[in-house]
């Protein structure tokens, strides 16, 4: 039986948790996905933020059918939500590419702080 590495196991892991949270609360990249890479896998920001879009286009895809299966989806308003945030995509994707790294992780970490902060209070 061949050997699976270190590596590929944390990557594992981080997929579950990442899939398991997106399933209670919609959420998995950001929030999980991309610390859990920075800090277990010493990916950097950039990487591991790409490294997690790519993956929760499978994570929300499945989520969001599994969802509709429950009856728990609003395609239209997932839609008005949705078609408008590409142009968020492309011009975050920009500013990250010309943001130092470490603005981008001080950003993020203020980002987290606040939102925990909002879900507490």
């Amino acid at each position: 039986m061949p050997r699976v590495s270190k590596r590929v196991v944390r990557l594992g892991v981080i997929g579950t948790i990442a899939g398991a949270f997106s399933g209670l609360f919609g959420i998995g990249g950001g929030t999980v996905m991309v610390p859990l890479l920075l800090l277990w896998l010493a990916y950097e920001e950039r990487e591991a933020t790409g490294t997690s879009l790519a993956a929760i286009v499978i994570i929300a895809g499945i989520g969001a059918l599994l969802n509709g299966v429950f009856g728990n989806v609003d395609l239209s308003k997932g839609l008005l939500i949705g078609i408008p945030a590409v142009f968020g995509v492309v011009v975050g994707t920009e500013l990250q590419q010309r943001l130092p790294v470490r603005v981008l992780n001080g950003l993020f970490a203020v980002l987290l702080v606040v939102s925990a902060a909002l879900l507490v209070f």
